[in-house]
């Protein structure tokens, strides 16, 4: 009898995997759906995987389709999805006061990407205190905003606001306007609060952990940002400078397109707004379907990037991308070792964050073509191939901003979809780990020959 040994990535995977099942099934029940409707399986697997991937491609609208019931569910989705569904099995476990088994542990510090077994309850216990405490903060702030400010003519309850809240902190960028968040693009709070939210969700719980130790009104503000890991130091460091780089780049090339005839408030706030929600929230003020191409170009970019390492969002990680840069400029100066604020970054972290990008990179390209070849009668239309390439990215980076193709896919492509979804949730290293066999030790070295590169 053959033994196969299941590893702590398998579990994170499956995890995922059947929670989008289970949602599925739940959205495909009649008391789900609004008005007496019916949905496909494939719709409300496509609906659930979102959800569950925080990532907010839909292909019904949920606020208009899906019943109260339905609604709830998918929040409930995106609520476990966006903490981990490993760290809610986790956190009941400790409340029901159960020890955990080392395999346990290894599972949580895989899902957590966190290898300390020191203080691993009370990291748990951090991070849903300050979901839950962010989240209902952002609820009600929204609900006195809307409910302060006369000028709204939409229905704004308190489930509108905790529901917008929740999508927002766990970069799921679903909306229940059909309009996603169009009708605000001039409300300056609006736009903070739901900002405010994506950027400390994706910032990554171990940021939010060193936070506290940031005091900028000190003289000795240096000596202050030294006491933060390295891990902060470069995901503050690169979350700042994409979201300049993104809004100049947004207001350049949409400052006569999509952002033509409005006041320069208005322009900049859609600017700043649609330089933060690419990095894998997907709420938009903006109609995406008409950005220019190289907007398109610089979101797909900012998607693949996406939020930091242990937050809600997907992408390869800012941290990643850092460190891909920082090895480029040390090979670039003939340098052995690949260092960041005066810190050497071992070579292991390098090889992962190669691992990473390459395989992203891969996925995307291999993906953008079979959703080409499926939908090859529409590849005649205007700009479908980059726009696909756009939906993939998305997907890929759990960020659920869309040119409006993905409704009319066909199911085959669809699926396609979900798997970059799951992939883009689960991560590829995660992926790659689950795949691989164990590590074994050479017994032998091969001789070195020299090849031309380049």
């Amino acid at each position: 009898m053959i033994k196969t040994r299941v590893k702590p990535n398998h579990i994170i995977i499956f995890s995922f995997i059947s929670a989008s099942f289970i949602g599925a099934l739940l959205l495909s029940m009649p008391f789900s759906i609004a008005n007496s409707a019916s949905i496909p399986f494939i719709d409300a697997l496509f609906t659930a995987s979102s959800a569950v991937c925080v990532t907010g491609l839909v292909v019904k609208n949920i606020g208009a389709f899906f019943s109260l019931p339905g609604q709830m569910i998918i929040l409930t989705l995106i609520q476990l999805g966006g903490l981990g569904i490993m760290t809610f099995s986790t956190a009941f476990a400790i409340i029901l006061g159960r020890r955990f088994t080392l395999k346990e542990t290894v599972i949580m510090q895989n899902a957590l990407d966190n290898q300390k077994v020191d203080g691993f309850r009370s990291l748990i216990k951090y991070i849903l205190l300050v979901t839950f405490c962010i989240e209902l903060i952002g609820a009600a702030l929204l609900y006195t905003h809307w409910h302060l400010t006369l000028s709204y003519s939409r229905p704004h309850t308190l489930y509108t606001s905790i529901f917008h809240a929740v999508s927002a902190f766990c970069n799921a960028g679903f909306s229940l306007y059909p309009d996603n968040l169009a009708g605000f693009r001039s409300d300056v709070v609006v736009n903070m609060i739901i900002t405010s939210l994506v950027l400390l969700g994706g910032i990554g719980f171990i940021v939010l952990l060193d936070l506290p130790k940031l005091k900028f009104w000190r003289k000795d503000r240096v000596k202050y940002f030294s006491k933060i890991s390295l891990q902060s130091k470069l995901a503050i460091t690169v979350t700042i400078a994409l979201i300049i780089l993104g809004m100049a780049g947004i207001l350049f090339f949409e400052w006569n397109n999509t952002l033509q005839g409005m006041p320069l408030k208005e322009k900049l706030l859609c600017g700043y707004f649609h330089s933060v929600t690419p990095r894998t929230a997907g709420f938009n003020t903006l109609p995406v379907q008409r950005f220019t191409s190289p907007t398109l170009l610089i979101n797909i970019g900012l998607m693949f990037i996406g939020a930091s390492p242990g937050s809600t969002g997907g992408g390869i990680k800012t941290v990643t991308f850092i460190v891909l840069l920082a090895a480029a400029v040390a090979m670039l100066k003939n340098r052995n070792r690949v260092t960041a604020f005066k810190k050497t970054i071992p070579r292991a972290i390098f090889r992962r964050a190669f691992i990473i990008v390459l395989m992203g990179v891969s996925w995307i390209f291999l993906a953008t073509i079979a959703i080409c070849a499926i939908e090859s009668s529409k590849l005649g239309s205007s700009n479908f191939a980059l726009k696909n390439l756009f939906e993939v990215a998305s997907a890929f980076g759990t960020v659920g901003l869309s040119t409006g193709i993905t409704p009319a896919l066909a199911p085959l492509s669809k699926l396609v979809i979900i798997f970059t979804m799951w992939i883009g949730r689960i991560g590829t290293l995660t992926l790659a780990f689950a795949i691989a066999t164990s590590e074994e030790s050479p017994q032998y070295i091969y001789p070195e020959e020299r090849i031309m590169v380049g």
